[in-house]
This record gives C-alpha cells, sequence and structure tokens, in this order.
C-alpha cells in the first residue's frame, strides 16, 4: 500500500489538452476500456456549454466534438465491451448514444424520458444491456427511468423508450446513479434526500428491488463501489461529508457503517493549502484501498486515503490546474489520472512524468459558466429521513 500511496504522490503532468476554441468547465471525463487497434484509449469529456468532446487519450490530442444537445449534459460514459460507443445523458429528457468513429452530428440511438424528465445523472450497467438515468424532483416525484441498451448499433437514430422507472425510492433529485462494476444488476443511487439506495434491478418491482437505503444526512454529490468484490458503497456530500458502507454487513449483526465523516475539510490536514471541496472516489484494486480526490479553488488536488480509523492525505498535485476541479478519471491499467476544471484544462497525469509542453496554460477562470454548477439545495434537515 505504502508504494501505491507513493505513487499517488508522484504522479506529474504528462500533457495536457488544447481547450476548445469556447472554454467551457470540464464537468464529467470518462475513457474507453480498450484502445483502438494499435492505437490509444479514447477520453469523452462533457463541458458546460453542452458539448462532448473525445481525445486520445495518450497524446490528448482532440478527435472531435458533438454539440446539439440543447440542455445542460449530465455525464458521459463510454460502453464497457464497444470502444467506440458513448453515451451522454441531457437535461433535455434524453440520453444519447454516439459513435466515435462517425463525424456525423447524429447520435446513433436516442433515449427518451417522460415528458417532465430532467436528467441529472445517468450510468450505463457492466454489460451495457441496460441504462439508467436519474431526474429532477418534478412535483413530488423523482425518477430512476430504464431502458433496454441492446442492439445500439443496429437500429440508427431510432428512439427507445424507457423499460420502466423506480418512483418510490427517493422524495428529492436523484444526484448519482452508479452500476456494480462487476454484476449487472446491481446500480447504487444518491439523492440531495440524504439517501443511498442499492437495487437488484433483476427483481420485478421496486419494493423487491429496493435491497438496502443508507442515510447520508446530506445531499448526496457522488457515490461509487469498492472493496473487494466491490461489496462496499461510499458516498460524498454537497457540504464535503464522507460516507462509507459494507454491504456484506447487511444480514449480519455487525454494523455497516465503515466511517461517517460529516466535514471532510476539518479532518484531513491539507498542510497550508486547505481543503476546499471533494470531486469524488475512486477504488484501487491492487492496493485494494479506496482514494477520494478533493482539491482547492487554485487548483491544487489533494489524494486522500481512506481506511476504517479515519482519512490521510497521500500527497497534493500541484502546479496544474488554476481553479476548481471538477472532473476526474483514474486509469489502473497504467496508474494514470486525468482531472479536468473550471480552467477549461484537460491534464493527464502520471507517475513521475516530465511535462513535454513548454508553455504553461495561464489561468482560464471562466465566469460565463457558473450556473451550470450542480445546484446544491437547502432541504430542510427537518423533512430528512432519519
Amino acid at each position: 500500500v505504502e508504494t501505491v500511496e507513493q505513487q499517488l504522490a508522484g504522479l506529474r503532468i504528462a500533457r495536457r489538452g488544447v481547450p476548445g476554441e469556447e472554454p467551457a468547465y470540464l464537468l464529467d471525463i470518462h475513457t474507453s476500456r480498450a484502445a483502438q487497434p494499435g492505437g490509444s484509449p479514447l477520453v469523452a469529456v462533457s463541458c458546460s456549454n453542452e458539448c462532448l468532446r473525445v481525445y486520445d487519450r495518450d497524446a490528448l490530442r482532440f478527435l472531435r466534438q458533438y454539440g446539439g444537445h440543447g440542455g445542460v449534459l449530465a455525464g458521459v460514459r463510454f460502453a464497457h465491451t464497444c470502444d467506440s460507443l458513448v453515451f451522454s445523458a441531457c437535461s433535455q429528457g434524453t440520453v444519447k448514444c454516439w459513435d466515435v468513429r462517425s463525424a456525423a452530428q447524429k447520435p446513433v440511438q436516442v433515449f427518451s424520458g417522460y415528458p417532465s424528465n430532467v436528467f441529472i445523472s445517468f450510468d450505463v450497467s457492466c454489460s451495457d444491456l441496460i441504462v439508467c438515468a436519474g431526474t429532477e424532483k418534478v412535483e413530488k416525484d423523482a425518477f430512476l427511468v430504464f431502458w433496454d441498451a441492446r442492439g445500439v448499433t443496429d437500429c440508427a437514430s431510432a428512439t427507445k423508450e424507457p423499460l420502466g422507472v423506480y418512483s418510490e425510492s427517493h422524495n428529492d433529485d436523484i444526484t448519482k446513479i452508479c452500476f456494480h462494476p462487476v454484476e449487472p444488476n446491481l446500480v447504487v443511487s444518491g439523492s440531495t434526500d440524504g439517501l443511498v439506495n442499492v437495487f437488484d434491478i433483476n427483481k420485478d418491482n421496486e419494493d423487491d428491488a429496493l435491497i438496502s437505503t443508507c442515510n447520508s444526512d446530506s445531499s448526496v454529490s457522488s457515490l461509487g463501489w469498492s472493496g473487494e468484490d466491490y461489496k462496499q458503497v461510499y458516498c460524498m456530500t454537497h457540504d464535503e461529508g464522507f460516507c462509507w458502507w459494507d454491504m456484506a454487513q447487511l444480514d449480519t449483526e455487525e454494523p455497516i457503517t465503515l466511517l461517517h465523516v460529516l466535514d471532510v475539510r476539518e479532518s484531513v490536514c491539507a498542510e497550508n493549502h486547505g481543503l476546499h471541496y471533494l470531486v469524488g472516489g475512486f477504488y484501487h484494486e491492487k492496493a485494494g484501498k479506496l482514494f477520494l480526490i478533493g482539491g482547492t479553488s487554485t487548483g491544487d488536488i489533494h489524494l486522500i486515503s481512506c481506511s476504517t480509523e479515519g482519512l490521510s492525505l497521500v500527497g497534493t498535485l500541484c502546479g496544474g490546474h488554476s481553479a476548481t476541479v471538477r472532473s476526474f478519471c483514474w486509469s489502473p491499467t497504467d496508474e494514470s489520472l486525468l482531472t479536468g476544471g473550471e480552467d477549461a484544462q484537460l491534464l493527464l497525469w502520471k507517475p513521475g512524468a516530465v511535462e513535454r509542453s513548454l508553455t504553461k496554460k495561464a489561468s482560464l477562470k471562466i465566469s460565463s459558466s457558473v450556473q451550470k454548477r450542480v445546484r446544491v439545495h437547502n432541504t430542510s434537515l427537518k423533512s430528512r429521513k432519519k
């Protein structure tokens, strides 16, 4: 574990992507699993100007851009079994699938929601069979909407209707959805209602599907799976809290909570840099360890190690970003990290790398996109389920 932590602390900038003509916040990043034959894996980035940008990962060379979403993007995901298909969800109530081999501005598949749906989160199951998107609350309802994603490439530009919805388990905006990395029927969702729900979607109805409900006591900003066989669930909150649960203990007398930190900014001493926010987490399989990524408003990135005893700072990556970091993607194959921020920069960090470019990007803090942030709700604590 120590060598892994040293490696993480030793990450250095290997590449900087060239910002687009219209600078924008980089809201979400995902990489394809496999490289193109004889080439590099691909990177997809969702931007605050409602565009999806695609790069080759090793050189961060810009390949193409897809616009025309007509709303704020709510994430980006490559298919697991086909590295040329990438999905993006939009606040206009659609999830679109693009074939990055094609420069055509038309998606190969559109998954349409119900008329009132505003999607703010989504994910694709590890088998690529199911797409699920989470909605903002409309009147009294917040939905998890599901589609059958099979045959995406067979029916170009066809529109798919939902298989169905879950509507009872959350009572506010569903801010995050994450399918299990190896069990295609398991999905976890988080909401501004503070609840983190684990479902087995193979079950016939929503009541039976709900395996577990955990309460983060705050609005959920990020979540994921961790631990051996990915039996643990963790989440971060909009007020920088952290919760970590062990689903393997559901049917035992043991408590399922591994760690609950009300404010990570107070518990992690990040030297003189401070810790202003959390971005998300990733599970390092080789080390068998969960790490969190946070940062400062001036672009420093803090790497934080999790144990049941508490959180500890592993290292700080400086000199890369000049503003808040909004997104990252960890690559276990070469132990590298991609980061994107409010300075419109896309950076690739590798252990012990030396930056190739001679000129450093000046500060590119963008003011026009501030309204694109995820809304943080002042949901009354009294109304939350205990």
